[in-house]
This record gives C-alpha cells, structure tokens and sequence, in this order.
C-alpha cells in the first residue's frame, strides 16, 4: 500500500503549506527522456508487499511468472523475508526493490524496525513495534532516525545478496515533506532508483495540484542526479467490487492513460485462512492477482501497443539518455 487515504490526506495538507519554488512547463514525458519514441505508454506493474507474508510471497511469484506484473518490492522488516530474498537470489532477473517499511498497520501481526528499537525510538510504540499509521510516525520520528531505518532495510537486502533495484514506501510514510529529503538522498548516494512521479501526473496529481510544482522540483533533483523518474503513478487501478467491473476498469485506465512512464500498484496475494488472520483485504488482493493473470488483459495490453518495463530498465535507460 503506498497511499492509503488517511495518509493521502496528510501529505495533501502538508504539501500545501510549503512554498514550492519552481515548476515546470509541459515538455518531453519521461518515457521521451528515457528514449523511448513520442507516444509511448510504458508501464510497471508493480507488486507491492512482498515479504509479508507466504500468501504475499506465493501471489508476487505467480504475478511475475504467469502474470503482466513487471516489478516488485520487499518489506525487510517481515517474517517472511527469507523465504522471497531465496527465490530472487535464484531468479537474478526478477525486478525487486526495497518497500521501505515505517509503519506495522494489522493489528494482530506486528514487526519492528530493521535497526532496532533502541537505535530508532521514534519510529516504536510502547510495544516496541513500528507505529500502526503515518500519523503516529510524523508525531514521534525524526528525520534521522527515519533515514537510519531507511540505511538498515537497505544494507539488509544488500547483505543477504540482493541488490535492490529501487525504493518505494509502504502507506507512503517516505513521501511527508519533513522525510522525503532523506529518501531521495539515500537513493542517490546509493544510486538506486527512487519512486518519484515527476511527469503529467494524470492520477496521482488528480487529488494534488497545488503541490505539483514541489513534486516537480524533487523529481527534477533525482533526475539530475542521473536516476529515473515515472510520469504517473496509479496506486488504486480499480475500486470495484465485482471481477468483471474490476477488469473493466483497469482497461479503462490503460485506454486512457496518456503517453509516459506509469507505475500501476497492485497487491497480489494467494488467499487462504492464515492470510485472514492478518487481514480482511485477501478477496481484494487475491482479485488483483487474478487481474494480472487474465489473458484477456494480457492480450488488451498488446492490442494498445503499451510497453511493459521495469525499474532495472529504467535505470539503464537513464544511463543513456541526455540531460
């Protein structure tokens, strides 16, 4: 989950107190930048949540096998961690990025953070876990203690052999103006790709024009340092309840979706009766599953000519293009 809606309403509010700086006109999308012709829909599928649990484990994997998911990221403070880092050490080719982890949102399945709690005290409750909500964490974390959390999941995926091939944020927590510096920065010192959305943002900045200009102006900054960066990010595609209007929906969006690098978010999870135990969100996340390995999607996705893609592309795309 990057935003869910009670963040969402926080980092609106935030974001429009700050006085952005700069803004840019309407120019080349990304993909454009990237090297790809004018026109161009290019789009990641990305799995969010890996790493959770074995059910999240299972539907990544299957996603990313028989599925049009692209990419995938790993939340390093869970149980089931070892289990996914096994499997992409045995498929180097895998798209896996680091799902920076700040907050533990079930109630009866909890984790902490990668650092410890006594290296990072802002980020615990009184239990020792990481907080249930972004609220809880802009209230009692600083920005050093969030970026030395964002150090250890990091060298954590690094020391098990993996090298990540981006960074995102779980519920967002990454994105709130007093910690998206020190995201950035991470990702640029360690030149790994950070999901930041600089282009059209179609969707994401439906909700969010008025702080638009200070997303461009940070994206501009990732750019520069010769990382990537996606025109749009979708983290909903659909809201149906029904399978068929789920299917429908997420057609429509990739109809509509104007030229450029999108990241569609979606959460993949084999539902059995342990996964009900963390969470009543298994029918949603197992449909998604379904949506990215139904052969009439896969086959929509060819008739529009779009162009799946990964971050590990990207990234090499951005080697290579002008500034």
């Amino acid at each position: 989950m990057l935003l869910n809606r009670a963040f969402t309403t926080i980092l609106f509010a935030t974001m429009i107190l700050a006085k952005p700086t700069i803004s840019r006109a309407e120019g080349p999308t990304y993909a454009e930048r990237l090297g790809w012709p004018a026109g161009t829909k290019a789009v990641i599928f990305h799995v969010d949540d890996v790493g959770m649990s074995h059910n999240s484990n299972m539907g990544g994997v299957k996603a990313i096998e028989d599925g049009v998911a692209t990419s995938l990221s790993i939340m390093m403070p869970c149980s089931w961690v070892p289990e996914f880092a096994a499997y992409v050490k045995a498929h180097p080719q895998v798209d896996a990025g680091v799902h920076l982890t700040l907050t533990a949102e079930w109630k009866n399945y909890r984790w902490g953070p990668v650092a410890g709690g006594k290296a990072v005290p802002g980020l615990v409750d009184g239990d020792g876990y990481l907080w249930h909500g972004v609220a809880d964490v802009v209230a009692h974390a600083t920005a050093d203690e969030l970026e030395a959390e964002i150090r250890a999941q990091v060298d954590k995926m690094l020391s098990m052999g993996i090298e990540p091939t981006h960074l995102d944020s779980h519920m967002g927590t990454c994105f709130v103006p007093e910690y998206i510096d020190r995201y950035v920065k991470v990702g640029i010192e360690k030149k790994i790709p950070v999901l930041i959305f600089g282009g059209h943002m179609q969707h994401i900045g439906a909700e969010a024009t008025a702080f638009k200009p200070l997303v461009l102006s940070i994206a501009e900054k990732v750019w520069n340092a010769g990382l990537p960066v996606i025109d749009d990010l979708v983290t909903r595609p659909t809201n149906a309840e029904d399978y068929e209007q789920r299917k429908a929906e997420l057609t429509k969006l990739l109809h509509e979706m104007k030229p450029g690098v999108t990241e569609i978010i979606v959460h993949c999870t084999v539902q059995t009766e342990e996964f009900s135990l963390i969470s009543g969100s298994g029918p949603a996340r197992e449909a998604e599953l379904r949506l990215m390995t139904d052969p009439d999607v896969k086959t929509f996705i060819k008739s529009e000519g779009i162009v799946l893609t990964t971050w590990r592309e990207l990234k090499q795309r951005r080697q290579h293009a002008e500034n």
